[in-house]
């Protein structure tokens, strides 16, 4: 397993894992989720997605974008035919990697509380639970991870 900087050619398996990992969600939230939303062109050209590439092939991804108070892990993405391989953990490895080297000292992100299997995920992980907030009509739910040094 490599992960790398995306690049132009990996926006199409970006944005077909972003709608794969994330369409199911659609009937529990009533709308698609954000992820499922994004410019991952744009995203790409401006350095934010990193890819897992396995066999040749690009298996999950991550998007990062830099936050005055530490780095937002803004989407996490593994494809469904290779999730409980450990991609995921390994890519949450990385964006902490990636926040030490950028200087952060901690991690945040959010997801959408109808994304159950997301609050359950992340706290193992050592992210922990900071608000809710309810903005239109997604309900989000942060977590934060500070980072050791």
């Amino acid at each position: 397993m490599v992960i790398r900087p995306a690049i132009e050619a990996d926006a199409e398996a970006v944005a077909a894992i972003a709608q794969a990992a994330f369409e199911h969600y659609i009937p529990r939230i009533g709308v698609p989720p954000i992820p499922m939303l994004l410019d991952y062109p744009e995203a790409i050209r401006s350095g934010k997605v990193w890819v897992a590439i396995d066999s040749a092939v690009v298996a999950g991804f991550v998007l990062l974008e830099d936050e005055p108070d530490a780095l937002l892990l803004d989407v996490l993405a593994v494809s469904p035919a290779v999730q409980g391989r450990g991609i995921g953990s390994l890519l949450l490895a990385f964006a902490e990697t990636e926040a030490r080297t950028r200087g952060h000292t901690a991690i945040s992100l959010y997801t959408n509380e109808a994304m159950t299997e997301n609050l359950t995920y992340y706290p193992p992980h050592g992210y922990v639970e900071t608000g809710r907030e309810t903005v239109a009509d997604r309900h989000r739910v942060f977590f934060r991870k500070d980072l050791d040094d």
